[in-house]
């Protein structure tokens, strides 16, 4: 099973459960900028403890060969935090990340875009908030990564936001970068 494949199979499975979803990460970024590599798949969901056991159990309908755990992601429900799922057979590693309840975070999802994978509506933050989140993820990891992101999604999307983005870069406190790679594009 490949990437998409698997994307399309987890989104499927987050549908039929009424889970609100959307992928965030590398390969968001390779749908609003340049493709990268990845290794996994990053989705931010909005989950009550309730539905915890039907995930898991659909997760590892998938494939024979998967790992899921159902008390880590309690854990991640109860902190806000993340969980994995591994599809063993692809090596490929889906971060569950449980949506925190700030209002940027509930932004993100409201205003998550929709773009088709093997004819399968899937949702995406939109460029404007994986620019904050890669931005915030910056400013706590400080890692160059995450800037190149940004630039990348900067370069790639010419109808930007640019008042709701400088908006949460302000209360994010991470305007000034912001700015110094809006620099090169803008």
């Amino acid at each position: 099973m490949d990437f998409e494949n698997l994307i399309v199979a987890v989104v499927k499975i987050l549908v039929s459960l009424k889970i609100p979803y959307a992928i965030t990460g590398g390969y968001a970024v390779s749908v609003w900028g340049r493709p990268r590599s990845t290794f996994d798949v990053d989705v931010v969901i909005e989950i009550p403890q309730a539905k915890i056991h039907a995930l898991a159990i659909a997760l590892k309908r998938i494939s024979a060969l998967t790992y899921v755990d159902e008390n880590m992601m309690a854990r991640a429900v109860d902190q806000k935090g993340e969980f994995n799922f591994i599809h063993v057979e692809s090596g490929i590693k889906v971060d569950f990340f449980v949506r925190r309840d700030d209002k940027f975070s509930v932004n993100g999802l409201k205003r998550r875009m929709a773009q088709v994978i093997n004819g399968t509506k899937v949702y995406f933050f939109s460029p404007e908030d994986l620019i904050l989140s890669k931005l915030l993820w910056s400013k706590e990891t400080e890692s160059e990564l995450q800037l190149r992101d940004v630039e990348s999604i900067i370069k790639f999307q010419k109808k930007l936001d640019w008042k709701y983005i400088n908006k949460w870069a302000k209360i994010h406190k991470t305007i000034e970068t912001l700015a110094m790679l809006r620099k090169k594009y803008v």
